[in-house]
């Protein structure tokens, strides 16, 4: 399957979702780990027509770091190096490809997690994850939501990570900032739609942009 090469950010906005804000009172670390722990029904948005383009999937999953700071949430938020064969230049979570010694896929979000920012374990409390993410690089990953409580230190893996950033977890979970967008693939072969969550000079987008969308839905619900 030959890889599809775009510019996210030059492509027209398609639609906003524009959803409302959540409620301050559902962006509380204990009002999210009860949310968690007993989600309401809600109907995630998965890309399911990815799957049917790949004959086989390989295993990732991925932590979604909500940090607890004195002001609010915020998520943690890497942006991989330029070089990289799959999503170089892009943000997104902490976290990649499964190992066979690896126990669940959160143990592979933690592990991955610290190898690529040094985020140590002590710091981070799991508290659900969400629907598993078909990804164009054919991954299938399950998103691990976690707490991490600061301080913290972190040392970014310098081959897989050129920035480590916070986004306030109130501007993600804003349907008004849920760009919806889209581009031809090549030979005629569909459209691909996506979500994008622009903020200040990082662009959000894709699978990240995905995840991010999935949780939203599950906090509104």
């Amino acid at each position: 399957m030959a890889k599809v090469h775009i510019d996210p950010q030059r492509l027209p906005v398609d639609a906003i979702a524009g959803e409302p804000a959540l409620p301050p009172e559902r962006l509380q670390a204990d009002w999210l780990r009860a949310r968690l722990a007993h989600p309401a029904r809600w109907e995630p948005e998965l890309p399911d027509d990815i799957r049917q383009r790949f004959p086989e999937l390989r295993r990732a999953a991925v932590l979604i770091p909500l940090v607890r700071r004195e002001g609010g949430l915020t998520v943690l938020l890497t942006q991989r190096t330029a070089h990289l064969s799959n999503h170089g230049g892009q943000v997104s979570f902490p976290g990649g490809r499964a190992e066979a010694a690896d126990s669940s896929s959160i143990e592979t979000a933690l592990r991955e997690t610290e190898e690529e920012i040094g985020l140590a374990r002590r710091h981070i409390e799991i508290v659900g994850v969400l629907p598993d993410h078909v990804t164009a690089s054919a991954y299938v990953v399950t998103p691990v939501v976690a707490l991490v409580a600061p301080p913290f230190d972190l040392v970014a893996e310098s081959n897989e990570v050129a920035e480590i950033f916070e986004v306030p977890l109130g501007f993600l979970m804003n349907g008004t900032h849920h760009q919806r967008m889209s581009f031809d693939l090549p030979d005629g072969t569909g459209r691909r739609s996506f979500y994008a969550m622009p903020y200040e000079r990082f662009f959000i987008w894709g699978a990240t942009a995905g995840m991010l969308r999935n949780l939203f839905h599950l906090l509104r619900a």
